[in-house]
């Protein structure tokens, strides 16, 4: 409400309301105000005694805004810093946490460490046993106490690829891998490639369709032309009146030839049962057809066919023959010779 005129009424609830909020907020601007400035406010203090000893001011330090800076505008941006401020309080409260805890830890570990060392000199007193992880610790340590800040950075991106690519920090195994992953990107660019020219003839393809599409629908050489499509359009409307009116006495003559003649009633399975039949009929002939094939070569009278016959039989009789004497001479050409002993009596 100090931003109101001493003098001013308030009548309205709201307004009310609404000076008791900012009388509010202003009051927490200035809190805030002391709290930041309280340093100044005390070396002011401190100037303004010295020279009240002098020259007897009476002047009194204040951290406040002046009156004729309170208004809303001012109020606002106070508000908007006071929340920044804090935010970034939380997070150098946080930051300071999260380092204090990484300290406390890393204590913990050197402090967890020195007496495992402890613990391992005195229980290895007089031997030559040796810690495995004390020793990959130091050595670790070690390592980075040596390296350089460009060798810590080779280190930190080997073990980054390492464990990127899921492979051993080798140079072997790093070498395979990345040979690998070089061929299967080689393998996917030229994939890509092929799918990009594949894009281009299913492009061009689609505007050469395109063209040939507005072609047929603008191109003068497909268009009918209205004279012609009038004498068509007259031409079938005359068809389609003939046929109507002839299509009452056809449907007269029909009716008249199902009276005289009496079509049969023919149904799905009768058909059915004539086609098995006729199929049946057509195997039998195809059976009869290789049987007279078979003869083909026979003379239509059929004494000249016997004696033909005849003749072929006894080529078949003089054919077996020769198989069999040409048997028996194998048979004894292969079959071992007997050597006779003669027995003595």
């Amino acid at each position: 409400m100090s931003h109101l005129a001493p003098q001013a009424a308030i009548f309205s609830p709201s307004i009310a309301r609404a000076a008791a909020s900012t009388a509010k907020d202003w009051a927490y601007v200035d809190a805030w105000l002391r709290r930041q400035y309280a340093h100044l406010g005390q070396a002011d203090a401190s100037t303004t005694t010295t020279t009240t000893t002098t020259h007897r001011s009476s002047n009194k330090p204040t951290t406040s805004p002046p009156s004729f800076e309170r208004n809303p505008e001012t109020l606002a941006a106070l508000l908007a810093l006071i929340a920044a401020n804090e935010e970034a309080d939380e997070d150098r409260r946080r930051l300071s946490e999260l380092e204090s805890a990484a300290l406390a830890e890393v204590r913990a570990a050197e402090a967890e460490k020195e007496v495992r060392r402890s613990a391992s000199a005195s229980a290895s007193a007089g031997t030559a046993a040796i810690h495995g992880d004390l020793l990959a610790e130091d050595l670790l340590q070690a390592l980075d106490a040596g390296l350089t800040k460009d060798g810590l950075a080779a280190l930190d991106a080997l073990a980054d690829v390492s464990l990127a690519l899921d492979t051993a920090a080798e140079p072997a195994a790093l070498a395979h891998r990345f040979v690998t992953l070089q061929g299967s990107a080689h393998e996917a660019a030229l994939l890509l490639h092929r799918v990009g020219l594949l894009q281009s003839y299913l492009d061009d393809e689609a505007a050469r369709l395109r063209l040939f599409l507005d072609e047929l629908r603008r191109g003068p050489q497909y268009r009918v032309p209205a004279d012609a499509t009038d004498a068509a359009n007259a031409d079938r409307q005359r068809a389609v009146k003939a046929a109507a009116a002839a299509l009452p006495a056809l449907r007269r003559q029909v009716d008249a030839l199902e009276r005289e003649v009496g079509l049969p009633a023919l149904t799905v399975e009768q058909v059915r049962l004539d086609e098995v039949a006729y199929l049946d009929l057509l195997a039998k002939k195809k059976d009869l057809d290789a049987q007279v094939r078979a003869f083909a070569g026979l003379p239509p009278d059929v004494e000249a066919a016997r004696a033909e016959l005849e003749g072929l039989r006894v080529q078949l009789r003089e054919a077996t023959g020769r198989r069999d004497a040409n048997f028996e001479m194998l048979v004894e050409r292969e079959s071992p010779v007997k050597v006779r002993t003669s027995r003595r009596y």
